[in-house]
């Protein structure tokens, strides 16, 4: 099994895209005006309105009310990320914090409140974990 992408439901998708497109330097997909895919090597976050849900089950998910999940992002210098998106990203949560796990952290909130992690491996171990 393989998880290949991780979908957030809102209210306004052409908003959220745009932001994501943005914040990740990736040109998102559009299939339709209430789905669109930003692909990385490694996985796709996908974008869909609320009119999508209902395709699933009826009520089965609510857009900016994620206080659970967070969406992360391996990035090469999570420092010199923090200053491209300062003045763009209007919730960081934390500034850059090396982790006791050994990776270098940025977390922000994206425009429903959802929380976005940016990273970058800083330890021997950290760096061969995500090798490759």
């Amino acid at each position: 099994m393989n998880l290949v992408s991780i979908r957030i439901i809102t209210g306004d998708v052409p908003r959220l895209v745009a932001f994501y497109e943005r914040a990740t330097g990736v040109r998102a997909v559009w299939a339709t005006e209430d789905f669109a895919e930003l692909a990385t090597p490694r996985a796709t976050l996908a974008i869909a309105g609320t009119r999508t849900v209902p395709l699933f089950a009826p009520g089965s998910a609510r857009p900016a009310e994620n206080r659970s999940v967070i969406t992360e992002f391996l990035v090469d210098d999570v420092d010199r990320v923090h200053r491209d998106l300062s003045g763009f990203v209007e919730d960081f949560v934390t500034e850059p914090t090396t982790m006791p796990w050994g990776n270098r952290s940025l977390l922000f909130r994206d425009p429903d409140g959802n929380l976005v992690n940016f990273f970058t491996p800083m330890t021997p171990a950290a760096v061969e974990k995500f090798a490759s």
